[in-house]
């Protein structure tokens, strides 16, 4: 067994995901409170060890499955490259070390969200992945505890429009993950998750247009709601709804036209067009919280 095919097992580029936990901070205009780094960076580890050993969990129960997946076959579990008694040791690590960071944070409320997601997540593979519509409910729901375990961290009170622009946008996420797993099936005839028997290519694009649009519609209202102004007392907020409304629809282009929108980390590190929408939209917010504007 190499060394490197439990590092690919613990899926490193997923910790991504985990930026979330900065989202509170740099919304609540205080990025620059260097105090508060520390926290979040253990947090962010925390979460991503934790997440690590969700994923080898999913991936041992599916590693059968996984065998007969195009894509999903290479992966240790499924390869054979890493045995299930390794899997299960390296899993009892993570919870450890990840615990081990949790206490030394010494943050009750931030402990109970990461208890919150290890919950959720263990029910999510070993049943309710298996429910159309729950399946990507509970995605989204797990986007949410990572902002809120940073707002915990951080010290700052999550808004209402923080809280429905996070979970909108991950649940239109996981509806693209899911067009994925239809086209597979299309093709092969071969369900590779229990869940797709509730979705067809018609109703996946029907609510990722859908869900791109009330987005578009949450975020725009986000900028221009009188409550935000006040917060910032700015009202150029709205010109950052340009990236948002052009990165919605690339991700559109690339599931509808590419088909190849079912790995949303990937994308965000692949994707040129969504790399440099990415970078305008926080270079502008960060202009107008943080800059002359």
């Amino acid at each position: 067994m190499r060394p490197i095919a439990l590092l690919q097992l613990m899926r490193p580029a997923q910790w991504t995901k985990n930026l979330f936990l900065f989202v509170p901070l740099f919304f609540a205009g205080r990025l620059f409170q260097s105090g508060l780094w520390g926290q979040l960076l253990l947090g962010f580890g925390a979460f991503s060890l934790l997440a690590s050993a969700v994923y080898i969990l999913n991936d041992w129960k599916d590693r059968e499955a996984d065998r007969l997946h195009p894509i999903k076959r290479f992966r240790p579990l499924a390869s054979g490259t890493v045995s299930p008694g390794h899997a299960a040791l390296l899993i009892g690590l993570l919870l450890l070390f990840s615990g081990f960071i949790a206490y030394y944070l010494d943050n009750s409320a931030f402990l109970g969200v990461l208890a919150a997601y290890l919950i959720l997540n263990l029910a999510y593979t070993l049943r309710l992945k298996e429910v159309p519509l729950l399946d990507i409910s509970l995605i989204a729901l797990g986007f949410l505890l990572r902002v809120w375990g940073g707002g915990l961290l951080a010290g700052v009170q999550i808004s209402h429009w923080l809280v429905i622009l996070t979970f909108l946008l991950a649940l239109f996420l996981a509806i693209a993950k899911r067009r994925d797993d239809v086209l597979l099936m299309e093709k092969t005839g071969q369900e590779m998750r229990k869940s797709i028997a509730g979705y067809n290519l018609s109703f996946v694009n029907t609510s990722m247009a859908v869900m791109a649009s009330v987005v578009v519609v949450a975020y725009i209202q986000y900028t221009v709601s009188p409550d935000i102004l006040r917060k910032f007392n700015t009202d150029k907020l709205y010109l950052t709804a340009f990236f948002v409304i052009l990165a919605m629809l690339r991700y559109l282009q690339l599931a509808l036209v590419y088909e190849r929108s079912g790995n949303p980390t990937r994308v965000l590190l692949v994707d040129r067009f969504t790399q440099l929408l990415l970078l305008g939209w926080l270079a502008t917010f960060y202009l107008i919280l943080y800059g002359p504007f």
